[in-house]
């Protein structure tokens, strides 16, 4: 585990001979504090190459830890998400009282659970779901996308959850698109998080397929009050294709990097 590592390399920059030397004679407190500043010296130490194998490893830590290979998320696809997350978290864009990551996977057919709701603190997958794509993107697979009013069509990128309200589909959650060009006409074109009855696996058994939206990410609606309770105010989206021309300033791997490496004492003491 990263966590136990960047704790080691903290006490083995501990002078044997110093009184704050063992912790076991500190109280709770003190040895706390020692270990992150410690943890704080060993990570300003580091060059880049070794604060981006940190980085990995610490990506690699929670997709293992939270089973989302199991779950049917990729690697690569988990690590765009996280380091947007970062990158939106040092550009304070996001909250920092809720470490909560959501992915959608548009690659993935519309018959396949391809929404994961992640909680990155606790490491663990707390919804994993269905989730309908736009009328004009495709019928089983997700295959367009567009950020134009009246597309109705999904919207690739990163997000950043806003309030909720009720609506025709009941509780919605609203969101602000990020990725200029890509996603930033949300607001007008009313892309939110919702329930709906053609977003079911009873809807799949029928038809061969998930019904479509105009353009939101529409979920079942046995889950979708849960979701919209856990990821909204400011928690971060990522609806992921494999689209060649999408291109996003929250890709950004150095900041992501230099990002986490500031966060390791953190990192230490609370992963």
């Amino acid at each position: 585990m990263l966590r136990t590592a960047i704790l080691l390399l903290a006490l083995s920059l501990m002078s044997s001979n110093s009184p704050e030397a063992n912790p076991m004679a500190a109280s709770p407190a003190a040895t706390s504090a020692l270990v992150t500043d410690k943890a704080t010296t060993a990570s300003s130490a580091m060059s880049y190459d070794q604060k981006q194998l940190a980085f990995t490893e610490h990506v690699e830590d929670i997709y293992d830890d939270a089973d989302l290979k199991g779950k049917g998320l990729s690697l690569p696809v988990f690590q765009k998400a996280y380091i947007g997350f970062m990158n939106l978290k040092q550009r304070h864009k996001v909250s920092s009282s809720k470490a909560i990551l959501t992915v959608i996977d548009f690659t993935k057919s519309s018959r396949e659970k391809r929404m994961w709701v992640i909680d990155l603190k606790a490491k663990k997958v707390l919804y994993n779901t269905l989730v309908a794509h736009g009328r004009n993107t495709g019928n089983v697979q997700a295959v367009k996308f567009s950020n134009q009013p009246n597309s109705y069509m999904s919207s690739l990128g990163f997000y950043v959850t806003d309030n909720t309200y009720f609506g025709k589909h009941g509780l919605s959650l609203k969101l602000d698109g990020l990725d200029k060009g890509f996603n930033t006409n949300a607001r007008e074109r009313a892309i939110v998080v919702h329930g709906a009855d053609y977003a079911t696996k009873d809807f799949i058994k029928q038809y061969g397929r998930l019904g479509r939206s105009l353009g939101c990410p529409a979920l079942p609606t046995e889950v979708s009050k849960e979701v919209i309770e856990t990821i909204k105010n400011e928690t971060v989206i990522y609806l992921h294709s494999n689209d060649k021309s999408y291109r996003s300033d929250y890709l950004n791997m150095n900041l992501a990097v230099e990002s986490f490496a500031a966060e390791i004492p953190a990192f230490a003491l609370n992963s």
